[in-house]
Formats: structure tokens, sequence, C-alpha cells
């Protein structure tokens, strides 16, 4: 039997200036997600859509979501395998392509993790067990576009 873990969150749209959507350049794409126990979340749209560039975009928490999941499953497929990671730096980077018909997606995703390991005895493995994440990252099974990554992993 699978077991099933849900997730919910409350979101609320602060962008009516007044006049709610009656212009698409009339009202502001802020928003604020809630999350019980967590921190709020106040973002907005990307700047192409008139969004604030100070704040977070649905599409920096995909491209956050991705980097943060291999994060979290690299760290512990080297725990289990006795691998010590000293240190652990990802500069990620997605490509969103947008379609003639007004949508879009992405395109891919590349992670590009800087990885420290305490011995050079565990290069072998650290560098293998990137390969392996995407077997297990549950947000990389969950898109249909690649997910690349490239590593540089070496020891102190």
């Amino acid at each position: 039997m699978e077991k099933q873990h849900k997730y919910t969150l409350d979101m609320e749209w602060r962008g009516n200036l007044g006049q709610g959507t009656t212009t698409y350049e009339g009202y502001s794409r802020k928003h604020i997600i809630r999350i019980k126990g967590k921190p709020d979340l106040i973002a907005t749209a990307d700047v192409p859509f008139r969004g604030d560039p100070t704040l977070h975009n649905p599409e920096d928490h995909l491209l956050a979501a991705l980097s943060g999941c291999h994060l979290l499953t690299y760290l512990a497929l080297c725990a289990r395998a006795r691998i010590n990671v000293i240190s652990y730096r990802d500069h990620a980077e997605g490509t969103l392509l947008l379609t003639k018909d007004g949508g879009g997606h992405f395109s891919d995703i590349v992670l590009q993790p800087e990885v420290v390991v305490a011995e050079e005895a565990m290069l072998e493995k650290a560098r293998y067990f990137h390969g392996e994440v995407h077997k297990y990252c549950f947000i990389a099974r969950s898109v249909n576009f690649p997910v690349r990554c490239e590593a540089n992993v070496r020891a102190t």
C-alpha cells in the first residue's frame, strides 16, 4: 500500500488596486502564500508579466524546489553511504519557452552543485550519487522536462 502525504496552503491575491482586473495593466500581481506554522511568502508574477522584480515568482519557486529536492536527496544518499559532505552549493538555471499562443513551458533546468567531501576515497561514489538522485527526488520525478545535473565534486 502506498503512503500519501498531503500538502496544503492558502493563497490570497493582494493586487486589487481599486478596479480589480478591469484591465491587464490595472492590477498588481502580488499575492501571499500561507502555510500553517511557517512564515508567509509574498510573491508576484515574473517581470515580463508585470511582476515586482523584488519578489519571488512561481518560476523561482519551481527552480528552488528542484534544487532543494536534489540537495536533500543527495545528502540523504551520501549520509546512508557514509560519505561525509562538508559543503554543498548549487547554481541552478531554468529555461522558460514562451509560445506563440500566449502559453509557455520550461524546456529544461540545469543544476550545478559544487560539493566538497571529507576524503578522496569518497569521490567516486559521491559523484555517482548525483546521477542517482532523480530516481528518488519527488520534485524531479514530477516534472515533464529534463532536469540535468552538472556537478563538481572534490575532496578537502
